[in-house]
């Protein structure tokens, strides 16, 4: 029988298949290789494919894959496997046998290396944080203040009758504030000698704390020792008022929320006089210490990415005593009278081609009127710093960024007695450029380099500081960091008001660090050497009009930091534990030789606890305090600053109590034990009838000081409270 057309065709087709079937399995290629890592460890698991196709495979033990496509020509092939970078390549699918792949870091990977020699993260959304801002206020020995808190970390250095930073050898001109990057010119309150002063910012505006003991970035200046910046909340969570009625003194505070913007508003004022009538001090105050102070914040978002921040201070203060002296049976009389006021404005935003500008200035004006005996010191400075930043991630690999800024100072000084009537004073311009990059090679290596110029208008000079450090790896949790950085800063204003014609003091910082993290626990041991130079001298007991300067000064600083902090280990218990040992001499100021300074202490140790005690509803802190003797000159026996003070001995507890989620009782003691403290010694100027100099013991104010709280806040969701981990 005859086949029909239509069964021809059928046969045609078969016939036609099976003949081209050998041809169609010709046409699959496949795609071989080996995925590994940089050093050439074989990576188990990767995922290999080309990219919008189904065709692909998985590695074995081995590293090898293999699969076969039925595409051609040019593809691209991807290979992927958690915490490394995707490997991309187009290439021919005929050449794509037995090829390497070589898949790189992810950098972005939490275990990725931080560079961290000499800095301490403080903040709450940091990958490492040693200190968070609440810490200000629930360390026992910190009384609140961000410098107490502080002064419990390595690096410091106990001078308690101070009250400021004084870190690795530096005296505590050396250290500056940054607020949102932007200067801070007069961040303490001023005082009178043996009396310690106190930050003037309150520590519920910030949340993120940053404090380079050394080795700080190249943006920032003006600081031979040590930066610490404050970082404004960028938003604010809810609503909310915040009452404080404490043993000094009342504060209030309020904040608002909009859709896209916000205030907050801080209030407060202290006064020492019902806290002396209870527990008077060595001071013979004719007008107790007294401070008012008011803070806002006010933030506003602009289009998608913009934040715009003005931040403004005001605060006042006054007190008059007559302190002991020595040399004067009636005493000498101290009186004070200051107003300071501040302001910053700052913005960011991102621009085209994922560049971020940061840009803002300050503005501080501070007027001080100084009452010694018979004389009157009367000075006003006003201050300005402007600065623009842009800074750009161009990969996971690369950032950079540069910027400029300008510091300006206007300083005027009155002086007056009855035999002399003097004006002092300097204009002072500083300008300044800087440029920085972070170059991350592997999760394992990571490199900051960066350099810093600055023109001075005053000394018509221009310097240049490189700064540099490198972080590798060494385990899962570990890591060592190394830096160095040259540091320029110009002489303060007890010299520039007598003296311009000088030049910037300088410093180099040599850092080794050594870091581990896991678990709720970090340690880190620092060992670093600083060298002074071009360091101020002169040749009167205080610089005056008639001293001749010089920047003929010079020294060193050396030693080794520990810290460690567990909250983990111990159930409710939070601790942490800082010691650093100091070897240090320079020839400055008066120095007839190069010594030991008196504010800096060999050994300093902080032991600081917080126990939750559920039952209680209370969070109970410990701290302790400990500093070897410090140098003075004993007139009685040859040398200079040849004798010290006995150990320095603080055991400090507060007591924190939960009436309700948002009422806090707050109690503390500071120097528990009344240890018998000695900050130094004055001697009179001529020997007694055996030919020795008598003296005196400087001690602190009072040996110990208690403080009582009550704090409630009244906010949308009743849970949030002033020390809202409580």
């Amino acid at each position: 029988m005859k086949p029909t057309k239509k069964q021809l065709l059928i046969i045609y087709i078969v016939t036609f298949i099976l003949a081209m079937l050998p041809f169609m399995a010709f046409a699959q290629t496949t795609i071989s290789g080996v995925v590994t890592e940089n050093n050439g460890t074989p990576i188990f698991g990767a995922n290999v494919y080309l990219e919008g196709t189904y065709d692909g495979g998985t590695t074995d033990e081995t590293g090898k894959f293999s699969f076969t496509t039925e595409e051609t020509g040019v593809q691209t092939i991807m290979a992927s496997y958690v915490s490394f970078e995707t490997f991309m390549m187009a290439q021919d699918v005929s050449k794509m046998k037995n090829i390497t792949i070589k898949l790189r870091d992810d950098v972005n990977s939490l275990e990725t290396v931080v560079l961290s020699a000499g800095t301490f993260e403080a903040s709450d959304n940091s990958k490492v944080s040693v200190l968070k801002p609440l810490d200000v206020v629930t360390t026992a020995s910190a009384l609140g203040d961000f410098v107490g808190a502080l002064q419990t970390l390595p690096g410091t250095s106990t001078v308690a009758e101070d009250g400021r930073l004084f870190v690795r050898g530096g005296d505590a001109n050396e250290t500056q504030i940054f607020i949102d990057g932007i200067r801070v010119f007069t961040p303490y309150t001023p005082t009178t000698n043996n009396a310690p002063t106190r930050g003037r910012y309150s520590p519920f505006l910030f949340d993120g704390i940053t404090f380079s003991t050394g080795g700080y970035s190249a943006e920032y200046g003006q600081a031979l020792s040590s930066v610490l910046l404050l970082n404004t909340i960028d938003e604010p969570v809810q609503e909310s008022t915040n009452v404080s009625i404490m043993s000094l003194g009342l504060g209030l505070g309020n904040t608002q929320k909009w859709e896209r913007s916000s205030l907050s508003v801080n209030a407060s004022y202290i006064n020492l006089a019902p806290y002396l009538a209870l527990f008077p001090n060595r001071n013979n105050f004719t007008k107790p210490f007294q401070t008012g102070s008011g803070e806002a914040v006010f933030r506003q978002k602009i289009k998608d990415d913009g934040l715009l921040k003005v931040y403004a201070a005001f605060d006042t203060s006054r007190f008059e005593l007559t302190q002991e002296d020595i040399n004067n049976p009636e005493g000498t009389f101290f009186g004070l009278n200051n107003r300071n006021l501040y302001t910053n404005v700052s913005y960011s935003d991102y621009l085209a081609n994922d560049w971020k500008l940061d840009t803002g200035g300050s503005y501080t004006i501070a007027k001080t009127d100084v009452k010694l005996d018979d004389a009157t010191i009367n000075n006003t400075e006003n201050s300005a710093h402007i600065k623009l930043k842009l800074r750009k991630r161009f990969s996971s690999r690369f950032k950079l960024s540069f910027g400029a800024e300008q510091f300006l100072t206007d300083f005027e000084e009155d002086f007056k007695n009855p035999s002399v009537a003097a004006q002092y004073g300097y204009d002072n311009n500083i300008s300044a450029a800087f440029s920085e990059a972070d170059i991350i090679f592997s999760r394992k290596l990571a490199l900051k380099v960066g350099l810093r110029g600055e023109y001075s208008g005053l000394f018509d000079a221009f310097t240049v500081s490189p700064r540099v450090s490198l972080a590798y790896k060494t385990g899962k949790n570990s890591q060592l960091s190394l830096a160095y950085g040259d540091f320029k800063q110009q002489p303060d204003s007890e010299v520039l008001k007598f003296q311009q014609d000088l030049k910037a003091r300088s410093t180099q910082h040599y850092i080794l660090n050594y870091q581990y993290t896991a678990n709720n626990r970090i340690f880190r041991a620092e060992a670093y050497r600083k060298e002074y130079d071009d360091l101020i001298t002169f040749d009167t007991e205080f610089a005056s009009f008639d001293s001749t300067f010089a920047n003929s000064g010079n020294g060193y600083a050396q030693g080794l930091d520990l810290f460690f902090r567990d909250n983990e280990s111990l159930k409710n218990i939070d601790y942490w534990v800082s010691y650093s040992f100091l070897d240090t001499e320079r020839k400055y100021r008066n120095y007839p030789t190069s010594a030991t300074p008196s504010f800096a202490n060999t050994n300093n140790l902080s032991v600081v606890g917080k126990y939750w005690i559920e039952d209680w509803k209370s969070q109970v802190g410990f701290s302790y305090q400990y500093s070897s003797g410090r140098t003075f000159t004993n007139p009685n026996i040859d040398g200079f600053l040849q004798d010290k003070t006995r150990d320095f001995n603080n055991v400090s507890l507060n007591w924190a109590y939960l009436i309700d989620q948002q009422k806090i009782l707050y109690l503390s003691v500071n120097n528990v034990f009344a240890f018998k403290n000695v900050n130094g010694y004055q001697y009179s100027n001529t020997p007694n009838n055996q030919g020795v100099f008598d003296r005196r013991a400087l001690q602190p104010a009072t040996d110990q000081f208690f403080f009582v709280g009550f704090f409630w806040t009244i906010s949308e969701d009743g849970k949030e409270n002033q020390l809202d981990n409580l």
